[in-house]
């Protein structure tokens, strides 16, 4: 509903970029499953996300998007590091 001379209520705050959500969200998800892809994913949507923050908002999210993107793929690089230490991979299925 829209009273006179303003705006509608429905748009009266303001909206954050959805590059930055979906690069937060992959960053997030990241640590936990499928970091080698949902990392870069982060990284790109980030980066397009700050470019994008001076119309939209959402800088901070970009950053932070940029930042978990990086630390998946370390965390994706340690873990390759300690399995092949190990001996590499193993598969055991059934008995």
């Amino acid at each position: 509903m829209a009273s006179y001379g303003g705006q509608p209520a429905a748009r009266s705050g303001s909206r954050t970029n959805g590059l930055a959500i979906a690069g937060l969200v992959c960053g997030i998800v990241g640590f936990f499953f499928l970091n080698i892809i949902l990392g870069p994913l982060a990284i790109i949507f980030g980066m397009v996300a700050n470019r994008q923050a001076g119309a939209k908002g959402g800088r901070g999210m970009a950053k932070a998007a940029v930042v978990l993107g990086i630390v998946d793929l370390v965390i994706f690089a340690v873990l390759m590091i300690v399995a092949a230490n190990n001996g590499g991979f193993h598969w055991y299925v059934g008995s």
